[in-house]
């Protein structure tokens, strides 16, 4: 179905008292995760007070050394000021789970094998046996982790924001979106001009450097793997900031916006 939508004129706002940190793809670098939660804490606590919630946006698994340890931790967040949304690498974990040969082969490919090395799953030699491989990891990880992954929602929406792994479908209703396109869309998303309902607040594609605010999206995925900065999106009321760790230094910044 297609929807043309109006911006409001007004700069997009959360609800009073309300304080959103969007954490963006982690990738299995833990330490990263735990220098730039303590400078959230930091950030938060020199704010005046409000209730604040943390927003995951997906792809917390894979490519990094801790992939493993990250899927058993985040599998037992279960405080109502976190959200944990499902991005395309942890839809991928699921379908191989469940016993796609095919999606194991390309999810090899594009990150899988630390977090099937940090189950304990050796993934060397030759020829590849795929049915052993599936073996393993059904007996190494447990099958409620797995269902858990499933059922992790594809967006989180509050106030004038929408949350989600990697963009949406431009002229699609927010509510008709394909969880497909949530997990997985580049283009046209990232070069579209239009005003969608809300501002799209997303993973997914990297952003090297310091991320640009003020536009109808904002992508925070800075390569943690990659480039060694993880990042997180601060918002309340209508103010837009971010905060990074980036090697072993956390830091505020306040970008240009555009």
């Amino acid at each position: 179905m297609v929807f043309r939508s109006r911006r409001p004129a007004t700069e997009p706002c959360l609800p009073p008292g309300r304080r959103v940190y969007a954490i963006g793809d982690i990738h299995g670098e833990a330490d990263l995760l735990i220098r730039l939660l303590e400078a959230i804490r930091v950030d938060s606590h020199a704010r005046p007070p409000a209730a604040v919630t943390l927003v995951f946006l997906g792809d917390f698994i894979d490519r990094g050394k801790d992939s493993a340890t990250l899927l058993k931790v985040f599998s037992l967040a279960g405080d109502e000021g976190v959200k944990v949304l499902k991005g395309n690498h942890e839809a991928a974990l699921v379908d191989v789970y469940r016993g796609d040969e095919e999606a194991l082969a390309f999810w090899l490919q594009f990150g899988g094998r630390p977090t099937l090395e940090g189950l304990g799953v050796p993934v060397g030699g030759r020829p590849f046996d795929s049915a052993r491989t599936l073996a393993l990891l059904r007996s190494a990880l447990d099958g409620a982790i797995v269902d858990w992954l499933d059922r992790l929602p594809h967006s989180w929406s509050l106030g004038d924001y929408f949350f989600t792994h990697a963009g949406i479908r431009p002229r699609v209703r927010l509510t008709r979106q394909d969880p497909d396109d949530l997990l997985w869309i580049r283009e046209p998303f990232l070069s579209s001009k239009r005003r969608h309902e809300k501002v799209v607040v997303h993973g997914h594609t990297v952003e090297p450097g310091v991320p640009r605010l003020g536009g109808n999206r904002i992508g925070i995925d800075t390569g943690a793997h990659e480039t060694g900065c993880l990042t997180a999106l601060g918002l309340e009321d209508d103010a837009q900031w971010l905060v990074q760790a980036r090697d072993g230094r956390p830091r505020i910044v306040s970008p240009p916006l555009g």
